[in-house]
């Protein structure tokens, strides 16, 4: 509970059986739960539905789960994400983590502990969330502006901040061209937008605030 009412929860799984057995216990526990069974619902619910947190398979019909946490955080949607799977390697964890999972949880899992890693999960939405750091200033999502150490702030368009969004949600990350089209520019005929609008990003905040990484792509960098 949070401020007084449920959290609100979003279950993407596409085991119909382990579907409906998650969605009765959280219930039972006090979530509000919508459930989805594939990707493409998945990310129409996470996009036009507040959440506190989500529950994604990482194998899912229609559209990855990998693929519905990445467009949900180009989006800014803040809601804590648990990734469910069977891949149990260090790749595809790391994986999930660099998509914007807070937590990876590997089937068959105890469902204890799946409840445990979401009571923390929620926990941690008493913290902010309206901001990302970068570097010594910030991203604050709420109004779509950066702050400079200094305090001063600066306007960005959507596309701007959609942009910067993506690449402070996962500061470590080198996003290639590709990724960042597909995550940002959806409806973009070629990849060069992104590197257009790169330059808009270093002409309003500076040339170090987004580093080329060169024959790879982009990742964060400093302001």
């Amino acid at each position: 509970m949070r401020g007084g009412r449920s959290n609100r929860l979003l279950l993407i799984e596409d085991d119909l059986d382990l579907s409906e057995m998650l969605t009765e216990t959280l219930a039972d526990e006090g979530y509000v739960v919508d459930r989805a069974t594939d990707g493409q619902r998945g990310l129409h619910l996470g996009l036009t539905r507040p959440y506190d947190v989500m529950v994604i398979d990482r194998l899912l019909p229609a559209l990855d789960g990998l693929d519905v946490l990445a467009k949900l955080r180009s989006r800014a949607v803040p809601a804590r994400a648990l990734m469910l799977t069977a891949l149990g390697t260090v790749d595809d964890r790391i994986a999930g983590l660099d998509a914007g999972a807070d937590d990876y949880l590997i089937k068959p899992f105890d469902l204890d502990e799946l409840s445990a890693r979401l009571r923390a999960l929620c926990r941690r939405n008493g913290e902010s969330t309206d901001v990302l750091r970068i570097g010594a200033g910030l991203l604050d999502l709420t109004v779509r502006e950066v702050v400079r150490a200094d305090g001063t702030r600066v306007a960005l368009s959507a596309r701007e901040f959609e942009l910067i969004r993506t690449l402070a949600g996962r500061p470590a990350a080198v996003h290639s061209r590709s990724q960042l089209r597909r995550r940002v520019f959806d409806e973009a005929a070629a990849a060069s937008i992104v590197d257009t609008y790169v330059y808009y990003l270093r002409r309003k905040l500076g040339r170090t605030v987004i580093r080329t990484v060169h024959g790879l792509g982009y990742r964060l960098g400093t302001l």
